[in-house]
C-alpha cells in the first residue's frame, strides 16, 4: 500500500520553523497521519482535517499560517476548498495532486493556490516547499528600488512618486509598507503575486523569463512545469490591469513602463 508520501530522512535541520501553524486537509487516514507526523518532525504545528467543509470551519476558526489540502476530497473538494479560503484569506495555499493531471495543476492555480506537489513526494521536497511559501508570506525587500537623478540633482526612484514608492501609470508599489492601489484603491494580493509584481517592478521594461520566475519568486531551481508561473501572471493582470504586463513570445512577460 501507497501512502502518497514517502518518509522523512534524517530529520529537520537547524533552524526549522517551529512557530509556523499548518492546516493539512487530506481524506486518507493513513496519508495524513503519516504527512502530519513528518510536518511535525520538522517543527511545525499541524491541524488536521478529513473534508473540505471540516477543513473550512477549522481555517476560519485556528486561521493558520498555510493551507496544504490535496485535490480529491469529500463534502467539499480541494478546489472548492481553495476559492472559499480566498474569500476571505491571503494565506498561502499548496495543493497535492495524486495524478499530476495538468487539469488539476491548472485548476488549483486558478482557484488561488500558490503551489501544487504531484504525490507520491519526499518529506525533504514538501517541507522545502512549504517553508518556501512562509518565507515569501513574511518578506521584507532586500534594497530600495535603484535611484536615478532629478534635474536638481537630488536621487528619486524611476518612476518613482517618492522613495519607497513605484508608480506605473495608475498602479502605485509601497516597497516598504509592500501596499499595491490602482487608482488609488488598495488591491488584495496573495504573498505570490506581490512577489511576483515586485520582481516586475524591479525590472520595467525587462523581458523575465519564465524560468527566472520561478526560481526567484518560488524560490526553486527545480525542473518544475512553469504553468505556474503563467497562471499567476493571469492573476495579477486581473488585478492590476491586463495591458500592464506584456507577454513576449518565445521568451516570457515585462512590466510596462
Amino acid at each position: 500500500m501507497t501512502t502518497g508520501f514517502l518518509p522523512p530522512g534524517p530529520g529537520p535541520g537547524t533552524g526549522s520553523p517551529t512557530e509556523a501553524h499548518l492546516l493539512l486537509v487530506e481524506d486518507d487516514e493513513v496519508i495524513r497521519n503519516t504527512v502530519r507526523m513528518a510536518l511535525e518532525r520538522y517543527g511545525f504545528t499541524v491541524s488536521t482535517a478529513g473534508d473540505g467543509l471540516t477543513g473550512l470551519e477549522i481555517f476560519r476558526e485556528k486561521q493558520p499560517d498555510l493551507l496544504l489540502l490535496d485535490v480529491m476530497l469529500p463534502e467539499l473538494d480541494g478546489i472548492g476548498l481553495c476559492r472559499r479560503v480566498r474569500e476571505f484569506s491571503l494565506a498561502p495555499i499548496l495543493m497535492m495532486s495524486a495524478r499530476g493531471d495538468a487539469l488539476d495543476v491548472v485548476s488549483g492555480l486558478e482557484a488561488g493556490a500558490d503551489d501544487y506537489v504531484i504525490k507520491p513526494c519526499e518529506s525533504a521536497v514538501l517541507v522545502a516547499r512549504i517553508r518556501s511559501l512562509l518565507r515569501r508570506a513574511s518578506f521584507a525587500p532586500a534594497a530600495r528600488a535603484p535611484q536615478a537623478e532629478t534635474r536638481d540633482g537630488a536621487a528619486e526612484p524611476d518612476g518613482a512618486a517618492g522613495p519607497d514608492t513605484l508608480v506605473f501609470g495608475d498602479l502605485t508599489i509601497d516597497t516598504l509598507g509592500m501596499e499595491v492601489r490602482r487608482a488609488g484603491e488598495p488591491l488584495a494580493l496573495t504573498p505570490t503575486e506581490l512577489r511576483m509584481l515586485l520582481e516586475f517592478a524591479g525590472s520595467p521594461g525587462v523581458v523575465l523569463e519564465r524560468r527566472t520566475l520561478l526560481s526567484r519568486v518560488w524560490d526553486h531551481a527545480w525542473q518544475g512545469d512553469t504553468r505556474v508561473v503563467d497562471l499567476h501572471v493571469q492573476r495579477l493582470r486581473a488585478k492590476i490591469g491586463a495591458e500592464r504586463i506584456e507577454t513576449v513570445r518565445g521568451f516570457g512577460y515585462k512590466l510596462r513602463r
